[in-house]
């Protein structure tokens, strides 16, 4: 029978094709489709089997676009932790500064790993990791000695990680939103990352001596960054604002609060970097 076969194309691209469809077994789903087909008449017969199709797809390709979306920016910040420690009097042997990158190199190589792995793992939605696109860690020659002198590398590295912190919580309501088995788990591995990069972030901003939170739109002496920085002077939350209740000052409030940036955003701070995809 036609939709037979349709359903054995479908289970061998999609074995979990059955719990995306809440669980139910290839006899249930048929039992299903026939009697919703037989109360709307055969003619409407596709439209109910594409309708559970989009049911059990629903949020795919949400989940595909953020994965990749943070793939990008991590590999952005892997290259760039990877090449600075390559280069030989940036970030001298036994310092701080090279131990920290050392270790934050290791954790942003083991978040492109991941990503690649949670994309593999979507078989549906075109779900493959895209490849490592090619860099201009320059930032079109804005930043040219970021590869030389240790305090422009700093500063970059300070506007990476808070532009991160806030493009994954910019990202986590696409998640939400959607209605895949997949959801609990991708959001669980985005929000895994996101507080690492907030630790990145703080550690970072400790090193060129300043606090780990950002107050209003402060770039802290970084030029060209205001973007990174936009919007995060926010003292309304949750519809309240929040400095007529508790008297504290706004600037104190700003630091308690990360506003996101969404992807658009994001994408225009980052796009300098991106030479091309690949």
């Amino acid at each position: 029978m036609i939709l037979q076969n349709i359903l054995n194309e479908i289970e061998n691209v999609d074995a979990e094709v059955y719990e995306r469809l809440e669980h139910v077994s290839r006899r249930n789903m048929f039992q299903t489709f026939m009697k919703k087909a037989m109360k709307g008449a055969a003619a409407g017969a596709p439209v109910v089997f594409a309708s559970m199709l989009n049911k059990a797809y629903a949020g795919q390709e949400d989940i595909v676009d953020v994965l990749n979306f943070a793939l990008t920016l991590e590999y952005l910040e892997a290259e760039f932790y990877n090449v600075g420690l390559a280069q030989p009097n940036l970030l001298p042997a036994g310092s701080m500064a090279r131990t920290i990158y050392t270790q934050i190199a290791l954790h942003e190589n083991e978040h492109v790993k991941l990503l690649i792995g949670a994309l593999g793992g979507l078989k549906t939605a075109g779900g493959a990791a895209i490849l490592k696109p090619d860099f201009d860690l320059t930032y079109k020659g804005a930043f040219a000695n970021v590869l030389s002198d240790y305090n422009t590398y700093l500063a970059v590295s300070q506007a990476l990680e808070d532009t991160g912190v806030r493009a994954y919580k910019g990202q986590a309501p696409r998640l939400i939103g959607t209605s895949t088995p997949a959801v609990p788990s991708v959001l669980e591995v985005a929000l895994q990352i996101h507080s690492v990069e907030a630790r990145h972030a703080a550690r970072v901003r400790y090193l060129r001596g300043y606090k780990g939170w950002i107050t209003n739109e402060d770039t802290s002496n970084i030029p060209g960054v205001g973007a990174v920085y936009k919007g995060d002077n926010m003292v309304t939350q949750a519809g309240i604002n929040v400095s007529s209740i508790t008297g504290i000052s706004p600037d104190t409030i700003s630091e308690s609060f990360d506003e996101p940036l969404t992807k658009e955003q994001v994408l225009a701070i980052a796009t300098p970097f991106i030479v091309k995809f690949n």
